[in-house]
């Protein structure tokens, strides 16, 4: 008997965060994390491409895929350069509660605008703007949280790693967030013709 999932939408929520998670888990074995000023353009374009060709992969088709890691990668590439950095594998410097959560939101809303608008060029609907404001929200919402555990679990240990797993618990919420979109992005570019 085939496994055949009821809720589809669930299951590409499901499968889109173990992209999404396990494209940074693979992201760690390519680039070091650190602080803002040690990730350049070129670890944000490469950690982004590791997460946006597991992502891209679930997207079925394949000129579809091919503008999604590609636009992913200018998104990335773009937050770096511009100075707000690559979210997903920066730790904040500041040991102070408040001021890394108020940051945490900020950067995550930019550094999510961006990318989410860079990805709405991959995606060729009318509707699809609702993207960059999926990420944008959903970057401030795990960003802050992801690094408040990862304060809280490196002054627990004392250990750096700490710090990792708070990135990593961005990581599944930004799963979690989008994939709850994610559905929306096969669905529309079902609609369209290619």
């Amino acid at each position: 008997m085939r496994f055949a999932p009821r809720n589809t939408r669930f299951a590409l929520t499901l499968l889109w965060t173990l992209a999404t998670f396990g494209g940074f888990l693979l992201s760690l074995l390519l680039i070091e994390v650190g602080e803002k000023p040690d990730i350049g353009v070129v670890e944000a374009a490469i950690g982004g491409f590791a997460i946006a060709l597991l992502q891209g992969c679930l997207l079925k088709q394949p000129i579809f895929c091919i503008r999604w890691i590609l636009s992913s990668l200018l998104g990335w590439s773009m937050i770096t350069a511009i100075g707000i950095g690559a979210i997903g594998w920066i730790v904040p410097s500041t040991q102070i509660l408040p001021l890394r959560i108020l940051s945490g939101a900020v950067y995550g809303a930019l550094g999510g605008f961006g990318i989410g608008l860079a990805q709405w060029l991959a995606i060729p609907q009318p509707v699809a703007w609702r993207w960059i404001f999926v990420s944008a929200a959903s970057w401030a919402i795990a960003v802050p949280v992801g690094s408040v555990v990862g304060m809280i679990l490196h002054r627990l240990t004392q250990l750096f790693l700490g710090e990792v797993m708070g990135l990593a618990m961005t990581w599944l919420l930004v799963g979690i967030l989008t994939g709850m979109n994610a559905h929306k992005l096969r669905c529309l570019r079902r609609a369209t013709p290619t």
